[in-house]
């Protein structure tokens, strides 16, 4: 089954069970795919009309798989993502004697794939990030950018990459007149203008916003605009800084999914890099996580060498240290640390993290939370 065929398959499966947000936005990234204007303005329709009457669901989604009844005859060619679109290799920059030094640091990047950048504050997330976009020289190593389009110039390299940095700018006006001068920056006839940039605005949820200035949304909704910009844009390598910053749960991951579904399309896909504080919400949706350290680079399928061959797991839990150690006393627990009021549990590696839940039910303990955190980048945190 190709990849076009098994989305749609998967959007109505969505919309059987009812999970009508979820699919109806999945249903968008099929159409997205199609870059059919015709196809496009029939969601954009669907939209509006979704908008006025919101409890109409059963009709909502019978008009969504019509829709996909089209989508599914039109031809989509599948990207090819094994050639990397970005290779960094043994990049250094350094900001003075005796001060912050990053690297040597070696990256390749591929298209469909998104990438979390993860570290404590000043060990060089926004630095890595600021070189791979162009901002900064490096001192050291080489990068090079093997995008679709040919660049002669820095104005040609940043069609094909954006960067966007944790405090965005304020821009005038309306949000859609906004979009819409992005288009018209490309030469976009008017009509095929309106209709690409309703489709983004629909997509990232911002139909009832879309007449509306810089500062009457909110910062999700402001994030969800650069978003947008950034799609209608069609970039190869997308950067982004803490773009999770100042969002509250729900839309943390709203955001997160829509950015993985903008990296998985199938014949625009995208390389993404994201840094963020949301560690275990970056894990979720990454391909390779990437943690900084002081500069030096790790990512999430390294080991340290005292953790090697061992089960780690985060405890919340309401029990006495010695109590803990008791009841795992069977259970070949190498060592027990108590980290930012969480336990950190260390066992040997034949030890199963199921054992250890069925430990801590039987003995009663009252958990609040726990995690197996052996393969995450989490376990470079600990202290």
């Amino acid at each position: 089954m190709s990849k076009a065929k098994a989305r749609i398959k998967e959007v109505i499966s969505f919309f059987k069970n009812k999970d009508i947000v979820l699919g109806y936005r999945k249903l968008m990234d099929c159409a997205i795919d199609t870059q059919d204007l015709g196809i496009y303005r029939k969601v954009i329709a669907l939209t509006d009309w979704k908008e006025e009457f919101p409890k109409k669901e059963d009709e909502l989604i019978e008009k969504s798989l019509v829709i996909l009844e089209h989508i599914s005859k039109v031809p989509i060619s599948e990207y090819e993502t094994n050639t990397p679109v970005v290779i960094g290799s043994n990049l250094t920059k350094s900001y003075g004697y005796n001060r912050f030094n990053l690297g040597p640091v070696s990256v390749k990047i591929h298209k469909g794939e998104v990438y979390g950048l993860v570290g404590e504050n000043g060990n060089g997330k926004t630095t890595l990030l600021r070189v791979l976009a162009k901002e900064l020289k490096y001192n050291e190593g080489e990068l090079d950018y093997r995008f679709d389009s040919t660049y002669d110039s820095n104005y040609d390299l940043r069609t094909n990459l954006i960067y966007i940095p944790q405090r965005t700018q304020k821009w005038y006006g309306s949000l859609k007149d906004n979009l819409k001068f992005v288009l018209s920056n490309y030469g976009i006839p008017p009509e095929e203008n309106e209709t690409r940039v309703l489709m983004m605005i629909a997509r990232f949820g911002l139909w009832n916003y879309k007449h509306l200035k810089w500062n009457e949304l909110s910062s999700g909704y402001k994030m969800r605009f650069e978003l947008a910009r950034t799609l209608l844009r069609q970039p190869e390598l997308l950067l982004l800084d803490e773009p999770l910053a100042n969002l509250d749960v729900l839309a943390q991951q709203v955001i997160l999914e829509d950015l993985k579904s903008i990296c998985n399309s199938i014949n625009n896909p995208i390389a993404l890099i994201l840094s963020s504080q949301q560690l275990y919400e970056v894990e979720k949706i990454s391909d390779k996580v990437i943690y900084l350290k002081d500069g030096k680079y790790k990512d999430n399928k390294e080991t340290i060498e005292d953790d090697e061959n061992q089960l780690i797991i985060e405890i919340d839990c309401n029990a006495k240290r010695d109590v803990l150690l008791s009841i795992f006393e069977n259970l070949q627990i190498v060592k027990l640390i108590y980290n930012g009021g969480i336990y950190v549990a260390y066992f040997k590696e034949d030890t199963l993290f199921s054992t250890v839940l069925e430990t801590l039910g039987k003995h009663k303990i009252e958990v609040t939370y726990t995690r197996n955190i052996t393969k995450s980048t989490r376990r470079f945190f600990v202290s």
